[in-house]
C-alpha cells in the first residue's frame, strides 16, 4: 500500500490556500442562476409524470443493461432511439453515451490516430483535450473564434485533420461563427466536429441544424443532461463512422450500457420539447430581462449562459458568498478551469425564473463590479 501521501496533501493544501480547492456539496434551496436546466425540464411536474406513466406501464424500463452494448446491454429501445435521433437531426446515424464526457472521450480518441492533427479552439472542453491525450495524435490550438488564425494553421499541415469546436462555450457564453468555420474545413479537407452540448435545447436542435450544416460538419456531439434536464449524449454522424466507433472506440466497447429508461427518457424528452416550445421562448424573454440590467459580459445576447469577469479570487469568492446568504445560487470559476485573470461568476438563466429575481440577483452583483 502507498505510503507516502506528502505530494497529495500539498496539492490540496496549495488549492485550499489559493481558495480554489472543490469540494462536493449537496444542492442547496436558494434561487437557481447555477445549473445547466435551461428550459426547467428537470423540474417540470409536467414531463415527470410523462416518465412515470412510461415507467409504470413499462417497468422492466429501470432495470440494468447487463453488459456492455456489444454483449449483453443492446436493445431495441436503445437501438430505435438512436434511428429516431438520427432522422431528427437529419444525419445518417446516432450513437448513444452515458455522457457529453464519454461520448466526446470515444469520438477523439478513435478518430484521429498518431500521425493525425487535431486543432481546437483555445477554450474546447475538457474532455476534448483528455481525448486527444489517448489518441496520441498532434494537438493545435487557434484563438477563440478566430478564422483566421485557424486557416493558418490549417494551411500549414499535412494529412487527415480534425477540428473541434463548441457552438455555444460553456464558460463564455459566446457562439462561434460555425458557418465560416465550416467552409474553412471544407476548404482543406478537414473533419469538423461541433459540440453542441449547451446549444441543443437552447437553440431548437441545434446551431449545426439551425445553419443547415449536416452535410459539411463530419460529427456533431448533443448531451441530454442539460436543455433536457434527463443525461446522456448522441454522437450525430454517418452509417461509416458509427460503425467505426463501435469498434474502434474504447470508451464505447468497454463500459456497461445505461438502463433503458435513460435512453427512452431522452425519446420521451424530444416529444415534450417539441409540445412546449413555449419554454425557449420564456428562456429569451429571461435572457432579454438580464440584459436590460446593464452589466458587462463577454458573453452572446441570446445565450442563458452570462460571464461576469471578476479577475480577483477574494472579490468573486466574496460575492459568491453574497449572493449564496441571499438565496441566490450562482457558481464561480476560478483558475485552472479558466485561464488566470479571467476568472468569473458564470450566470445561467433558465425559463423558469422570475423577473424579481433576475432583477435581485444583478442589483447584488453591481455592487462588486
Amino acid at each position: 500500500m502507498l505510503k507516502d501521501f506528502l505530494q497529495f496533501e500539498k496539492a490540496l493544501e496549495k488549492r485550499k490556500q489559493d481558495g480554489i480547492l472543490r469540494t462536493l456539496q449537496v444542492r442547496r434551496d436558494g434561487v437557481d442562476f447555477y445549473s445547466n436546466d435551461y428550459l426547467g425540464f428537470a423540474r417540470n411536474n409536467d414531463f415527470q409524470v410523462l416518465l412515470l406513466k412510461t415507467v409504470q406501464e413499462n417497468p422492466e424500463l429501470i432495470m440494468g443493461s447487463t453488459g456492455s452494448r456489444l454483449i449483453s446491454g443492446n436493445s431495441i429501445v436503445v437501438t430505435e432511439t438512436e434511428d429516431f435521433i438520427a432522422k431528427e437531426h437529419q444525419y445518417e446515424s446516432a450513437l448513444l453515451f452515458p455522457s457529453g464526457y464519454s461520448a466526446n472521450l470515444a469520438l477523439l480518441s478513435a478518430l484521429p490516430g498518431r500521425h493525425n492533427t487535431v486543432i481546437i479552439d483555445e477554450k474546447i472542453h475538457r474532455s476534448v483535450h483528455d481525448a486527444c491525450r489517448m489518441s496520441n495524435c498532434k494537438k493545435l490550438k487557434f484563438k477563440h473564434n478566430d478564422c483566421d488564425h485557424l486557416e493558418d494553421i490549417l494551411k500549414r499541415q499535412e494529412g487527415q485533420v480534425y477540428v473541434v469546436v463548441e457552438s455555444l462555450y460553456s464558460m463564455d457564453g459566446d457562439i462561434a461563427p460555425l458557418p465560416e468555420i465550416a467552409k474553412i474545413a471544407e476548404k482543406y479537407n478537414a473533419g469538423l466536429i461541433v459540440d453542441e452540448a449547451h446549444a441543443f435545447g437552447v437553440f431548437g436542435y441545434g446551431l449545426v441544424d439551425q445553419f443547415h450544416l449536416q452535410k459539411t460538419v463530419l460529427a456533431t456531439v448533443i448531451t441530454y443532461g442539460k436543455a433536457f434536464g434527463t443525461g446522456g449524449a448522441a454522437i450525430l454522424t454517418n452509417s461509416l463512422i458509427k460503425s467505426y466507433l463501435i469498434n474502434f472506440a474504447s470508451p464505447f466497447i468497454y463500459t456497461t450500457s445505461s438502463h433503458d429508461f435513460l435512453w427512452m427518457s431522452i425519446f420521451k424528452g424530444y416529444h415534450f420539447f417539441n409540445e412546449n416550445r413555449k419554454l425557449s421562448i420564456q428562456l429569451y424573454e429571461n435572457i432579454k430581462i438580464f440584459h436590460n440590467q446593464n452589466i458587462k459580459t463577454p458573453s452572446h445576447e441570446n445565450s442563458p449562459i452570462q460571464a461576469i469577469i471578476i479577475p480577483d479570487n477574494e472579490q468573486l469568492s466574496t460575492l459568491k458568498n453574497t449572493l449564496s446568504e441571499n438565496k441566490f445560487l450562482a457558481y464561480a470559476i476560478f483558475s485552472p478551469t479558466v485561464k488566470e485573470g479571467t476568472e468569473r461568476l458564470r450566470i445561467c438563466l433558465h425559463s423558469f425564473n422570475k423577473t424579481e429575481e433576475i432583477i435581485g440577483l444583478t442589483r447584488i452583483i453591481k455592487d462588486f463590479i
